[in-house]
């Protein structure tokens, strides 16, 4: 239950948010919404404000806003409120609006976050120990502050994890601090695995620790700042991610779909709410990206039409942008294969 009240909470949220920005920007420029739906048919619910029917769809995987003049089988007739009737550079922000709408979503998500908690940062104070592994058996307790590992500093979370997974079932002088009393142990690691950025397992040393948590104080306009950098942070990774896929230096098995996302939205609640608005914030700068790349019948892909239609002066013809956007959907729905297959995998392999 909760891993399906958080999946519908972070989809619905995220695709309101997009076609949110769509609606507004072809409002303010003069153009007529027949319909804003958020999912797809069939409809479970519709009411009609104005001139726009307001929906809400079965399939939440998904929405749409529809504009007078959009579709080429409309019966355009010119009328200033069309969507067609509008010059290419208004059609262009209408179209680009879904995308930077879920920007804007992911930077105030993390400004909200950064003010009223903090800015998080994982630390080098054990939270968690394990039953049965290898920190339990040597005295490690929740509270204890790990501080070295094998003669290496430790300072948080990444150097401690970096100093302990490159060793496999060997020991570790491993030193901590428990109040103002300093202790230390030989601890053998045991073997985890984990996935690399090729898809595949690999092996990494472990002890059975969890780590806290922290937060650091940030004010008013601070929090405004570091919300924008961590946004485009997420923004710079996800690019780097969809290069290094298409490079091949990423595997096609990194990539996740619904299930997926339905798992890591179910896995972040139950953390804590916070952790989920976090986790909704890297997905909305993943659906930004990804809906702005070039691909027809992706917002990316409108832009692309409309770029080609600025420099030649008129439109593609019907039978060019159909059969780019049967290119397009091709493309997608092999890529929904795809990221099915992985998600069933992972199910099936844990």
């Amino acid at each position: 239950m909760t891993t399906a009240l958080a999946t519908i909470f972070v989809l619905g949220v995220l695709i309101f948010f997009h076609e949110l920005g769509h609606f507004l920007v072809a409002k303010r420029a003069g153009i007529k919404v027949h319909q804003f739906s958020l999912g797809f048919p069939p409809l479970i619910l519709k009411k009609k404000w104005g001139e726009t029917e307001y929906c809400i769809g079965l399939i939440p995987l998904g929405g749409f806003v529809r504009m007078a003049g959009e579709n080429p089988d409309d019966d355009m007739t010119g009328a200033p409120n069309e969507f067609m009737s509008k010059n290419v550079g208004v059609r262009a922000a209408v179209v680009a609006a879904g995308p930077i709408m879920n920007l804007i979503l992911a930077w105030l998500i993390l400004w909200g976050l950064f003010f009223f908690e903090g800015e998080p940062y994982s630390s080098n104070v054990i939270a968690q120990v394990g039953e049965n592994t290898p920190a339990e058996m040597a005295g490690l307790l929740p509270g204890d502050k790990i501080i070295a590992v094998n003669d290496e500093t430790i300072s948080d979370y990444e150097t401690m994890t970096a100093a302990i997974s490159k060793y496999l079932e060997k020991p570790l002088n491993v030193v901590w601090m428990r109040d103002d009393q300093e202790m230390s142990a030989s601890i053998t690691t045991i073997t985890d695995t984990v996935y690399n950025e090729t898809g595949d397992k690999v092996p990494v040393g472990m002890i059975g620790i969890g780590v806290q948590v922290e937060y650091l104080n940030v004010g008013f306009f601070d929090a405004v700042g570091k919300g924008f950098m961590r946004s485009v942070g997420f923004v710079r990774m996800v690019v780097e991610f969809v290069y290094n896929l298409v490079t091949g230096k990423i595997s096609p098995k990194m990539i996740g779909g619904p299930v997926f996302i339905a798992q890591l939205a179910g896995e972040t609640a139950q953390v804590g709410f916070s952790v989920l608005l976090y986790f909704m914030a890297l997905l909305s700068v993943n659906l930004a990206v990804l809906n702005i790349m070039p691909i027809p019948v992706l917002d990316g892909g409108h832009l692309v039409f409309l770029a080609i239609e600025k420099i030649k002066g008129s439109p593609l013809s019907m039978n060019q942008r159909s059969i780019a956007q049967q290119v397009g959907l091709v493309f997608l729905l092999l890529v929904i294969v795809l990221v099915t297959y992985n998600d069933i995998v992972r199910f099936i392999s844990g």
